[in-house]
């Protein structure tokens, strides 16, 4: 399933709403929690960051695989951002010592079995997966 939303500005609910009811995420309750906690995080930093008025566009993907494999694909043609490049936030400081900032990505990366970034052709492409037969 792809869908494309134009403009974003505001549409982090119809972002989570687009991936959550596609035929391709399963109905599990521990695994539905962890793919939209993730897809929330990524929403946020897309829709509040990748276009400086919200007039942009997110492209998002799902494909669920044979083997049970489900990815979720999001495309902007933002400002090139890869989350990933960030170090991960020292957990074991107090929230006091943390600087803001780096925790929605850290949690996605945890709570997925894979994520990727690629900045391709104009645009950001960021990739994560999930095994939904674990």
């Amino acid at each position: 399933m792809t869908t494309r939303i134009v403009p974003i500005a505001g549409k982090t609910a119809e972002i989570i709403e687009t991936v959550m009811s596609s035929p391709d995420v399963p109905q599990d309750e521990t695994l539905r929690f962890k793919i939209r906690l993730s897809v929330e995080e990524i929403a946020e930093n897309i829709v509040n960051y990748a276009y400086n008025n919200g007039n942009g566009f997110v492209e998002i993907t799902t494909t669920l695989d044979e083997a049970g494999m489900l990815t979720i694909s999001f495309k902007d043609a933002g400002v090139p951002f890869n989350p990933l490049e960030k170090e991960d936030p020292d957990i074991t400081l107090s929230l006091d010592e943390r600087p803001v900032g780096g925790l929605g990505i850290f949690i996605c990366k945890k709570m997925m079995d894979s994520v990727s970034y690629v900045f391709e052709d104009g645009c950001n492409n960021f990739t994560m997966k999930i095994n939904t037969r674990k």
